[in-house]
């Protein structure tokens, strides 16, 4: 019988080296994952949280901040690195002055 040591199953690993791809281009993948398959299923319920999205498989998670998005998308896909994140119904994440930068509708 095998010490229940070496049985332990391992846990996944997070990715500790940057891919090779410029922030540019995570952005473009981010906005075009989002717009594809993400907004219709958030933006009626979900207005003015952040949505984290792991840009190289897809996967992504909500929060009401950058920080609980991004926490809760490592905890469900802890080899997500590359990670766009941008705030539901809004153009920007984070905006400067007295006004939020709104969606056009």
């Amino acid at each position: 019988m095998r010490d229940a040591e070496t049985t332990a199953p391992t846990q996944p690993v997070r990715r500790t080296s940057p891919p090779n791809r410029p922030a540019e281009e995570t952005a473009r993948l981010g906005d075009e994952i989002y717009e594809r398959d993400i907004r219709h299923q958030v933006e009626a319920d979900h207005h003015g949280e952040v949505v984290a999205i792991d840009v190289e498989s897809g996967n992504w998670a909500i929060g009401d901040n950058v920080i609980a998005a991004t926490d809760r998308l490592w905890t469900q896909h802890p080899a997500a690195y590359d990670i766009w994140c941008l705030r539901v119904g809004y153009r920007a994440l984070h905006h400067f002055g007295g006004r939020p930068l709104r969606r056009a509708e």
